[in-house]
């Protein structure tokens, strides 16, 4: 379905019933990258995704994107969808929404699920390289986009073993609007760190690391578990795609998330 929040179009999706679950995809992905899960989780839950403003099939309003406003867009889509409180999953770029998200609407969120992402600001040479890429996506097009990050996105092995994996990722970067790219770099290089929320968050939370990551490495994503109070650290054997490379396990994942979120509702 479509749903136009403050003139902007959002490509959204929402199956199934039950408590909710938001699926944040990654950059410059789509809400597609959670398929798999998707298919999982909407037996038990309302499992709601949708193209992230600039990506997909959305609209591209002027950037910069902040994670905030980003943030804000969930909050619309929920309210657009008469879903109060949620389950917050995010893949990388989601991860940031997924902190941004509670910052901003604590009072609405059930639950963390951060994958693959992370917690710190972008260093200022990190930032840097968003910034020139984003200024080369808008005079070049998406190619430089993709050569830098789909790379990254999976295990060693997968470039080898996988390629159709590779191939779909490729395909669904491809699509996306450089002005749409240009402008969620822009907004993810100027982010704010998220580790002054850790002593806030008391709902269920599970980290993702994938240890063959290639951009966020394992030991960091064990110091977000370490640093929540009670937050599951779960390591698979994959890259920086596990909803891609291992479905089944990320799926599980989550589905023990709703649980847990679902538990502490109900205590």
């Amino acid at each position: 379905m479509e749903l136009t929040i403050d003139g902007v179009r959002f490509d959204v999706l929402a199956e199934g019933s039950g408590p909710a679950i938001v699926l944040l995809h990654g950059f410059p992905l789509a809400k597609e990258s959670w398929d798999a899960q998707a298919r999982m989780l909407r037996e038990r839950a309302r499992v709601v995704r949708f193209d992230l403003r600039g990506l997909g099939r959305s609209s591209v309003p002027p950037g910069p994107y902040l994670m905030e406003t980003v943030a804000s867009d969930v909050a619309g889509v929920l309210d657009a969808l008469g879903i109060h409180s949620a389950v917050i999953a995010g893949h990388s770029l989601g991860g940031y929404v997924a902190f941004a998200f509670f910052r901003m609407f604590a009072e609405r969120c059930r639950g963390l699920g951060i994958v693959c992402s992370r917690a710190s600001a972008d260093d200022p040479a990190t930032a840097a390289a968003r910034l020139a890429l984003a200024d080369r996506a808008e005079k070049e097009g998406i190619a430089p986009v993709l050569d830098a990050f789909v790379p990254r996105y999976f295990a060693p092995e997968v470039y080898e073993r996988r390629p159709e994996l590779v191939a779909r990722a490729r395909t669904m970067a491809g699509a996306t609007d450089p002005r749409g790219a240009a402008a969620m770099l822009r907004g993810m290089a100027v982010r704010v760190p998220s580790s002054d929320l850790f002593d806030e968050i008391g709902v269920p939370v599970s980290v993702v690391a994938g240890t063959k990551d290639a951009v966020v490495g394992p030991d960091e994503m064990r110091a977000i578990a370490d640093g929540i109070a009670g937050a599951s650290f779960h390591r698979l054997d994959c890259g920086h795609s596990p909803g891609w490379e291992m479905p089944d396990e990320l799926g599980l994942v989550l589905a023990a998330l709703l649980d847990a979120a679902s538990a502490r509702a109900s205590s």
